[in-house]
């Protein structure tokens, strides 16, 4: 392990300013693809088309991976492999979220992507002004670590312990505040998200998904960033593990939505992934000391365990079915 880091210590290290380019170039090209190369039409995501970008997100993810431990050190590219894994994780959420807005708001799939590609680039604005105001409240009050953690650990057992109830999307406090500040029509006007209808203006329901998705997407990275944070306080490797997983997911979701639910303790182990780093922070008080490399073996642990756990449990009752 010495003569890898060693290896990758050798070298001339890139000035920060330097890698935030480097990043953002690659956000930029990754997004112009997307919407100017593979999506220039709106029509339905192809399955084979959708896997390989799927698969190309996650590769470039982790590549970008090698190049944080090239310039910062084995160290902080575990945690970025830590970061990304549980971004993605706790992220899974969202296809559950989507999926529901979609449904309830009747988008049909050839619209969908247009949504979601607009999420992402609010996603990444927001993301960024949060995860400043996180660094700036711990680099002045590091106290507030603890607090983090005890949110964590919080969530963390209120979804391990909680019963959800699904509510309707036309019953939510967010579609009765857009309908009655704002002239709203409940039919969809090709991909617009805006229409004009004799003087006024109306918003349509594609963007009203798109607002519900990108207040979604702030009130769960109110769980993820206080979670990274706990991870690494360094804010490249914060920023960047978040957008990684927010590009890669918004891809998923089309491969995902219809089978995620299968997953049923998938929650569950992203439970106990929310309480395992919130309790983090704690845990050197009692002696215990969790290497980077320990937090990523458990974190990835967990989540195949839930994983593992619902396929199996899927197929015994596809079994107990089979038999009845």
């Amino acid at each position: 392990m010495e003569r890898l880091q060693e290896l990758f210590t050798q070298h001339m290290i890139l000035p920060s300013y330097l890698m935030w380019i480097i990043f953002g170039v690659i956000v930029i090209t990754l997004l112009f693809l997307d919407l100017c190369v593979f999506h220039r039409h709106s029509e339905e995501p192809k399955l084979s088309s959708t896997i390989r970008i799927v698969l190309a997100y996650v590769t470039i993810a982790l590549l970008f991976g090698v190049f944080v431990i090239y310039e910062k050190g084995l160290e902080t590219g575990m945690l970025y492999y830590t970061g990304y894994l549980v971004e993605f994780s706790l992220s899974m959420d969202n296809i559950f979220v989507i999926s529901l807005i979609f449904t309830s708001l009747r988008i049909p799939r050839s619209y969908q992507h247009r949504v979601l590609f607009w999420g992402v680039l609010g996603a990444i604005v927001m993301r960024a002004i949060m995860i400043l105001l996180g660094s700036t409240l711990i680099s002045s009050f590091h106290w507030v670590l603890y607090i983090f953690s005890v949110f964590l650990i919080y969530t963390g057992a209120h979804m391990l312990f909680t019963k959800e109830q699904e509510e309707s999307l036309s019953d939510s406090p967010v579609f009765k505040f857009v309908e009655k500040k704002f002239s709203v029509t409940r039919h969809l006007h090709g991909e617009h998200f805006f229409v004009r209808q004799g003087k006024k203006r109306f918003i349509t329901p594609l963007f009203f998904a798109l607002v519900v998705i990108e207040l979604m997407d702030v009130i769960f990275a109110l769980d993820s960033i206080p979670a990274i944070f706990l991870i690494t306080t360094d804010i490249f490797v914060v920023y960047t593990s978040n957008i990684f997983a927010i590009l890669g997911l918004r891809s998923l979701y089309f491969l995902l939505a219809e089978a995620v639910s299968r997953f049923r303790y998938l929650k569950p182990a992203l439970a106990v992934i929310l309480i395992f780093i919130g309790s983090k922070i704690f845990l050197p008080y009692i002696g215990i000391k969790i290497e980077a490399f320990h937090s990523l073996g458990i974190t990835f642990g967990i989540l195949l365990l839930g994983v593992i756990a619902s396929l199996l449990k899927g197929k015994a009752a596809e079994t107990e079915k089979t038999k009845a």
